[in-house]
């Protein structure tokens, strides 16, 4: 079970939104890259990074940040993005700056052909990143929730070549209310390729309940703030990860 701590950054500081609003942001530290070394140091295998002014820009907004955290830890673990990629040019730049994975949220919705050729271009390096209320898509940083089941479009995204879905329950997100295991369950049975939780991680049960569901498809999740708030100990968190499902 992967935890991974979530990286996400704000004109080039490190924040947490609470349910993916600009105007409800905390900053955590204006040093993105000593943040990416602290959690490597407390055992983090991957790292999450989200260019929010990106999100909303659709093109990349934090590229200086996020060239600095991959320069600090890129070598050492995976680090995966998400947040204003729009175009193959950008997804070539990045994954030769020593990206692992881009995660292509709104303009897969939106764009399924890009998402298509994206994963023809950089197979093994494509993420989609699906956000949802009630079981329907929503795009464009949240605004806008389409008539989309999440289901029918992960199927159709697993038959492109992602390699893996993030799903986030959005209204959860930064609430400290719990995974919504259910959903995120319930998806990752209808498919093959792995599903990633995201959304509402409070504390040390929502890891044993996730690691309790592991050989079901679920092979992390986005750790963001409960690890920031302290609610969680990432240390402790991974390591009883580790302990229940090696």
């Amino acid at each position: 079970m992967l935890l991974i701590p979530a990286i996400d950054l704000k004109d080039g500081h490190c924040v947490r939104l609470k349910q993916g609003d600009m105007d409800q942001s905390t900053i955590f530290s204006d040093d993105p890259a000593a943040m990416a070394r602290s959690w490597v140091d407390k055992g983090a295998r991957r790292l999450h990074l989200v260019d929010l002014n990106g999100a909303f820009a659709g093109k990349p907004k934090n590229e200086s940040a996020i060239r600095k955290i991959l320069l600090e830890v890129g070598s050492e673990v995976d680090v995966q993005l998400g947040g204003g990629i729009r175009d193959l040019d950008t997804i070539e730049r990045y994954l030769d700056a020593g990206l692992r994975y881009v995660i292509i949220g709104t303009a897969a919705v939106k764009n399924p052909g890009f998402l298509q050729d994206a994963c023809t271009a950089f197979g093994g390096h494509i993420i989609v990143g699906l956000d949802a209320k009630d079981g329907k898509v929503a795009t464009d940083g949240w605004s806008k929730l389409t008539g989309h089941e999440v289901t029918d479009l992960a199927k159709k995204f697993q038959d492109y070549g992602v390699e893996s879905v993030i799903y986030t329950d959005i209204g959860r997100d930064g609430m400290l209310s719990g995974i919504n295991m259910d959903a995120t369950v319930k998806l990752a049975r209808a498919l093959t390729i792995p599903v990633i939780a995201s959304g509402g991680l409070s504390r040390m049960a929502d890891i044993e309940a996730l690691c309790a569901v592991e050989d079901e498809g679920v092979e992390g999740v986005i750790c963001g703030r409960s690890i920031y708030s302290g609610d969680l100990d990432f240390e402790a968190a991974q390591a009883r990860a580790d302990e229940l499902n090696g």
